[in-house]
């Protein structure tokens, strides 16, 4: 029985010289399988090619498979992640970050076009001292000897236009299973579509069918693999700078394809297996050995379970409280209790460009600002609680489902709650104040509460971090010299500042700045002070 190709097929062509016999033609822009000539492949391949091509494995035998599936022998995967059920480690380094950013926001980046025409995203880091450079490729399947091809002005818009939210779930899950690996830049991992399914809260899904879950599965996997990252990074502590040439920031070695034949000869998908590797960036910023020996980075966070299958249920009516979503993930990495303001988590989940139409034009201002508090409360449902700032986010300008929080359940207690909001000059139902989008615009957010799975890992790194400083100044006390110190030695000796200066190869400014507390000797000269001033 011969192929056919639904109506979600994307169009891109790819089926069409990998047929064959010639089976699939085009006609008007819209691709089509004739009947007559599509034999599924046989005599030229074991595997219908259409299917296997096909970036979303879309083509489907004419008459639908009914019933369940049969299991069959696949290739062994890596261990499950989120053993706990919970949570999971996964690299959260600024790389991962901005690809994050880019996979939730692709239309909504600041990119710029090179020399070549060529749109690419630069992040720079510690304050213009390095960049990351991000651009885009359809050459997924790429080894590392070679270079990867660049996309073109034309195929890169549109590339980033097709981009999927929930490609960013998959990227996250990518992040997770290369901290299982002691070396991710040279070990490879393999993920099953099982996997993923549970992963995403898809095995839940009852109104999908498995050629339906598949093919989403296989465009999502697909999309991070197609950014490319060059690094230039400075020298951070004891690590030195280093640069790194444009590379896969994930490679997607091979995509397995299970199929079942029924009684007729038809072949039908039952599941994919894929097998990743991450880029050299790992080497820097995923480097436990090197880590140790500080000339690299181990650069990890906590991935809650639930943020996942949250993402792939909002992505759709609530595509900014996603994108807030997946953007606080990593913010909160850098500690719970950052004050956030209004403007930047705009930014965040609406783009510069609303923003920019809300500052000129008063209904864009009240449609974004009933759009934000509505993903707020998406938010605030899934257990990411903001707390107002009392003195910038008052409760007047406050959305209605917060002030609603103090209800009581009692239908009495209720009553009289009405009776008294009744009385009062301000009532809860009553419209906004004017000036609220000013008064927005310099509101902060002091921090979300989050859910108790997450709290408790964040905490815990909130409590490292808090130990690694202690021990720093403790360190820095208990060896560094104060300003009193050299005074009183250089007195002590009979020695000027000139001379002091001179004996230690330094400036009498540098000197008579270290005596009034500007900062503070690096070991090595701080030794020399102590060999010349004999302390």
């Amino acid at each position: 029985m011969a192929y056919s190709i639904p109506e979600n097929c994307s169009g891109c062509g790819t089926c069409e010289p990998n047929c064959p016999t010639g089976a699939i033609q085009q006609t008007e822009g819209q691709l089509w399988i004739d009947p007559k000539l599509c034999n599924h492949c046989e005599g030229y391949y074991p595997e219908p090619q259409c299917v296997v091509q096909c970036p979303i494995s879309c083509p489907v035998p004419v008459q639908p498979k009914k019933g369940r599936y049969k299991a069959t022998v696949r290739m062994p995967t890596s261990p499950d992640i989120f053993l706990n059920g919970k949570n999971n480690p996964f690299a959260s380094s600024m790389m991962i970050w901005e690809a994050c950013n880019i996979l939730t926001s692709a239309t909504l980046m600041p990119w710029q076009l090179n020399d070549q025409g060529q749109p690419y995203y630069e992040r720079t880091v510690k304050q213009g001292g390095g960049a990351i450079v991000f651009r885009l490729t359809n050459n997924i399947n790429n080894i590392e000897s070679e270079m990867p091809e660049i996309l073109d002005h034309e195929a890169a818009l549109g590339t980033i236009e097709g981009i999927d939210i929930r490609a960013a779930c998959l990227h996250l899950i990518y992040a997770a299973y290369a901290t299982t690996l002691d070396r991710p830049w040279e070990q490879e991992f393999v993920i099953s579509d099982r996997q993923i399914e549970q992963y995403l809260g898809l095995d839940k899904r009852k109104d999908l069918s498995r050629s339906t879950k598949l093919t989403l599965i296989k465009a999502l996997a697909q999309q991070p693999c197609q950014l490319l990252t060059a690094i230039d990074w400075p020298q951070q502590g004891k690590v030195r700078g280093f640069s790194l040439p444009e590379d896969h920031l994930w490679y997607l070695r091979e995509i397995k394809h299970h199929f079942q034949q029924d009684s007729e000869g038809n072949k039908y998908l039952t599941g994919l297996t894929f097998t990743l590797k991450a880029g050299v960036w790992a080497k820097y910023f995923l480097n436990k050995q090197d880590y140790r020996k500080c000339t690299a980075f181990y650069q990890y966070g906590t991935l809650p379970k639930f943020l996942l299958s949250t993402v792939m249920s909002i992505w759709q009516q609530h595509t900014g409280a996603a994108r807030m979503m997946l953007w606080l993930l990593f913010k909160a990495k850098m500690g719970r209790k950052q004050c956030i303001t209004i403007p930047t988590l705009m930014r965040v989940a609406y783009g510069e460009e609303k923003m920019s139409q809300a500052s000129l034009h008063s209904e864009h201002r009240k449609r974004l600002i009933r759009s934000f508090e509505s993903d707020l409360e998406v938010l605030n449902h899934y257990g990411i609680k903001p707390v107002f700032d009392a003195e910038t986010y008052t409760p007047e300008i406050q959305p209605l489902w917060a002030k609603l929080a103090e209800l009581p359940d009692d239908a009495e207690e209720a009553l009289n709650f009405w009776i008294n909001d009744g009385g009062q000059d301000q009532r809860l139902t009553d419209s906004s104040p004017r000036g609220k989008w000013n008064r927005l615009m310099k509101a902060r957010i002091s921090w979300f509460n989050f859910p108790l799975e997450w709290e408790q890992q964040l905490a815990k790194l909130d409590k490292k971090k808090t130990t690694r400083i202690s021990r720093k100044t403790q360190t820095s006390s208990a060896i560094g010299l104060s300003a009193n110190q050299i005074v009183n030695a250089r007195k002590r000796q009979g020695l000027s500042q000139r001379l002091l200066a001179e004996m230690a190869g330094k400036s009498q400014s540098w000197i008579r700045d270290l005596e009034k507390g500007r900062f503070s000797a690096k070991p090595k000269d701080e030794a020399l002070l102590r060999k010349v001033l004999e302390i």
